[in-house]
């Protein structure tokens, strides 16, 4: 670096830190970074878990349902409450919305798990993340350097790729159109881009393709790092207007055809061939080509790059928590993880007050059954009882018939001793008379 400043004529050059914050979305190192699944919207989402067209559509039905129901969206638990309410009242909600199959949302759930696994259940929630912080400055003036702490990030791509398309399209949706700006208002520097393209769906890459050509007119600037231009789709690299290419070496066939994509994509100069000047770039040397005032790429020149005025090394752990120190503020405003009432909570309760009610219901019918038969039993008893007396009162008939026979005939005897033989006719009317004229 010293030599470099000598090689220049630097006078005055002096070392100077930028000002800088540090963000993680998995909540490690950093402010965290969380989006809410509303703000992520079902349009992303259905590109980054790769959903089928059919899956798609149950996915905006399952969006909208919620908007009609006022249920918030904000984590992933809230989108599998969501799901599996809309799945279990499919029939209900068919003929307004649309067919619901079971096995779509089944196949969506499926896909949740490693989004979940990847840092999902970490990066959606809130407090959701307001890009306005992201353009604030220091007291200095200068803009701050807001470095996305990707040392775990790297190893979760989708959860990487979802940030970078919700960003990039939060930031087309809300900033104005700038037109034609001397220096952009924002500028993202995606480090080890490779990383980012590695297998991506082709819905997703076609949204940043399309989002990275449109965002210039809003004053924001996007560059992708990586080693060769190769690691870049060519739907993408098509896009980047500003390139800049350090020195690469070439020692099997392989790198030797990754140099000459290099050389290919700039716009030739006669002075010097690119292929060879990229295997002939040193420490502080690149090939560099940019627009020119009527957008058009201009010749690669071969240019020396200015000493960085920052710490190349890493930065010391003492220096890294001082920074951290320094964002108090923005810690209390994202520190703790907040789980308001949503989606989740709501169904919970609604299932738990239906649950109740069925209970309720399930306890008033086993009482009416229970008092049914109380009634029928005491109908029954009532019908034993009612016989019973009837019983009763034959059998008093009888043993007063019995009676009444027996002293019908203790009568007769009495009066034929009385009377006599001669008598018993007499006898007989006698007993006609005291009995009613008639034997019982």
């Amino acid at each position: 670096m010293q030599e470099r400043i000598r090689r220049f004529g630097l006078e005055g050059f002096t070392y100077e830190g930028c000002p800088c914050r540090f963000w993680d979305m998995l909540d490690d190192q950093g402010i965290p970074v969380r989006i809410t699944i509303s703000d992520m919207g079902s349009s992303l989402l259905s590109c980054l878990l790769e959903l089928t067209e059919v899956q798609e559509g149950v996915l905006d039905i399952v969006f909208r349902i919620a908007d009609d129901k006022n249920l918030l969206l904000i984590d992933l638990k809230d989108l599998r409450s969501m799901l599996n309410y809309v799945a279990e009242n499919a029939k209900e909600y068919e003929t307004t919305y649309g067919k619901v199959s079971s096995q779509s949302v089944g196949a969506i759930l499926r896909k949740l798990i490693s989004i979940e696994d990847e840092g999902g259940d970490v990066f959606f929630g809130e407090p959701a993340l307001d890009l306005a912080d992201w353009f604030a400055c220091a007291p200095n003036g200068q803009g701050y350097v807001n470095v996305l702490n990707a040392a775990k990030l790297i190893q979760s791509p989708q959860i990487y790729a979802m940030f970078l398309l919700w960003m990039l399209s939060e930031l087309f949706d809300t900033l104005p159109e700038a037109g034609d700006l001397e220096k952009p208002k924002f500028v993202f520097f995606f480090d080890e881009a490779h990383l980012l393209f590695n297998d991506m769906p082709g819905e997703l890459l076609d949204k940043i393709v399309q989002v990275v050509k449109l965002i210039r007119s809003k004053g924001v600037g996007v560059y992708f790092i990586t080693q060769s231009p190769s690691d870049i789709p060519d739907e993408v690299l098509a896009q980047l207007s500003n390139r800049v290419q350090h020195g690469l070496r070439a020692y099997t066939p392989a790198e030797q055809k990754a140099v000459r994509a290099a050389a290919q994509s700039f716009r030739e100069n006669p002075a010097f061939k690119s292929e060879d000047a990229i295997l002939e770039l040193g420490t502080g040397e690149a090939l560099v080509s940019f627009l020119n005032e009527d957008g058009q790429p201009e010749v690669v020149e071969r240019a020396k790059i200015l000493p960085p005025q920052c710490l190349m090394a890493a930065a010391p752990e003492s220096d890294l928590k001082a920074a951290l120190d320094a964002q108090s503020d923005l810690m209390a405003k994202y520190g703790k993880a907040v789980d308001r009432e949503s989606a989740f909570e709501q169904l919970s309760e609604e299932a738990e007050k239906d649950a109740e009610a069925e209970r309720l219901a399930e306890e008033r019918a086993a009482l009416e059954k229970e008092r049914a038969e109380l009634e029928k039993l005491k109908a029954k008893e009532a019908a034993k009882a009612e016989r019973e007396a009837e019983k009763a009162a034959e059998r008093e008939a009888r043993a007063a018939e019995k009676q009444q026979e027996q002293l019908m005939k203790g009568i007769g005897k009495i009066a034929v001793q009385i009377f006599g033989t001669f008598g018993r006719e007499a006898t007989r009317q006698i007993t006609r008379n005291l009995f009613g004229g008639r034997r019982r």
